[in-house]
């Protein structure tokens, strides 16, 4: 019977090495945001305890801090400590006469563009574009002097626009032909902002029938129509190359654009050697909202052409993307932006302390973190939260051990350790002199905020008379 108990015995233990043994396997390692496992740990199934798995930052995202290694231990995967940022081209540098305008914080495939004093005309690209080899595209620079376009030339014409010698970037010259001859090209140029005319200045040939033309002006025709700059509209475009109108001949007008007809008729009349009135009237296109952004907003100056909508994030987000959207012809420019939580970096646990109720990272905006002290009082705030501009709301607290003093009982002595300080959780048993009457409890234990527990005890002279009868 006892050799069978002993084989029982053993089988129980055999039995408990080996489950042991299987609950030391681990599982796949655990994902976590913007990482990915080594590839040669990504087809594994499982792994013994103390082996090491190896984490990399995910494409268009760099390690900040922290180790990329993970360790199986009985079962259980340690926590990955790596953090990985966003790559960012950082700062493009300083422009000359000029500054850079951040698209967003620099991050891969964000732009940065170039913006010259008043002054100062801008030379190359007016932009640069961040990928992961850096800032890329020819750097900008900022010349002084403005940029102006020189009198455009055409000959047999009649300019319209201002007798100056010198145009800047966006000034108009409207071209009419002299009698005799018809325009070819556009009626009207622009000066560009290289410093030549868009489109190119038109020419001047001689028309086909001149006897035609004299006719017309003899019988009351009409020349070409004019348009005021506050009008938001011109004559279409079939009409633009045409110098004489006979009389009783009709044109028609468009707006501009990113402007739309709001009423009135879109036609002019030659009668008499004159142009009836244009009675149409044209009004900014509306680009109703530019989207919808979770954690923020838009605010507007407005909602019609060339109007602005800029993008505002929640209390606790970052913007990222470009904050502005212009109000074009065909509706908002570029992209609705996001607001992304802020996040703070994970705080340092101190000796002794303990979070409760432990949260993985990231610890984003209003996220709380509280502390107990396994041993020791804790000093500091027992709950930390990450404020809006992602730091932590104080620094983490600590655990201090504390010490308890000697028991000074008047008339009393103890039993055991014979020390000036006492550790927590230290024991003794205080006894009265002769002649004295313990009250209270004998047996005291110190705390983990140096006083002993439940309290001491005090001794109290008993009578001569009890003293002779013990």
């Amino acid at each position: 019977m006892r050799n069978l108990g002993w084989w029982n015995i053993l089988v129980v233990c055999f039995a408990s090495l080996a489950s042991a043994q299987v609950l030391k396997k681990c599982f796949a390692p655990p994902e976590y945001p913007h990482t990915r496992l080594d590839k040669k740990f990504a087809d594994r199934q499982s792994f013994n305890t103390g082996e090491k798995v190896y984490y990399n930052c995910a494409e268009d995202f760099t390690p900040s801090r922290g180790s990329r290694a993970v360790e199986c231990n009985a079962g259980k995967w340690s926590r990955l400590t790596l953090k990985c940022e966003k790559k960012s081209c950082g700062n493009a540098g300083d422009l000359p006469n000029g500054q850079f305008v951040y698209e967003g914080n620099s991050f891969v495939g964000e732009k940065v563009y170039a913006e010259c004093n008043e002054g100062y005309t801008l030379k190359g690209l007016n932009y640069m574009i961040c990928k992961r080899s850096g800032w890329t595209g020819e750097f900008p620079s900022c010349e002084e002097g403005e940029t102006t376009c020189s009198t455009p030339t055409v000959a047999n014409s009649v300019k319209i626009g201002g007798n100056v010698s010198v145009y800047r970037v966006g000034d108009n010259v409207t071209f009419t032909c002299s009698q005799g001859f018809q325009l070819e090209g556009a009626q009207q140029v622009a000066c560009g902002p290289n410093g030549q005319w868009q489109p190119q200045p038109p020419q001047c040939v001689p028309s086909p029938d001149k006897t035609q033309q004299s006719s017309d002006k003899e019988t009351g025709g009409c020349g070409v129509p004019l348009t005021t700059k506050d009008s938001n509209a011109n004559l279409a475009d079939k009409y633009i190359t045409m110098t004489s109108f006979a009389s009783g001949d009709r044109v028609h007008y468009m707006c501009d654009v990113g402007y739309i007809r709001a009423g009135g008729s879109r036609y002019r009349t030659c009668m008499d050697g004159k142009w009836t009135p244009l009675y149409m009237t044209c009004e900014p296109k509306s680009c109703g909202s530019a989207g919808e952004i979770l954690n923020g907003q838009f605010t507007y100056s407005g909602i019609e052409f060339g109007d602005t909508a800029t993008a505002v994030c929640d209390e606790g987000f970052i913007l990222v993307g470009q904050a502005t959207r212009n109000c074009m012809s065909n509706g908002w420019d570029g992209r609705i932006p996001v607001c992304e939580a802020v996040v703070c970096a994970e705080p340092q646990t101190g000796t002794n302390t303990e979070m409760i109720g432990f949260q993985e990272p990231p610890y984003t905006y209003r996220s709380v973190i509280r502390y107990h002290c396994r041993v020791g009082t804790l000093t500091g705030q027992r709950e930390i939260w990450c404020t809006k501009d992602g730091t932590w709301s104080a620094p983490p607290p600590e655990c201090k051990e504390m010490t308890c003093p000697s028991p000074n009982v008047p008339a009393a002595f103890w039993r055991g350790m014979q020390k000036k300080q006492f550790q927590y959780r230290d024991t003794l048993s205080i006894e009265c002199k002769p002649g004295y009457a313990i009250s209270g409890l004998n047996i005291v234990t110190c705390g983990h905020d140096g006083r002993w527990y439940p309290g001491l005890p005090k001794c109290r002279r008993t009578s001569r008379r009890s003293y002779w009868r013990n």
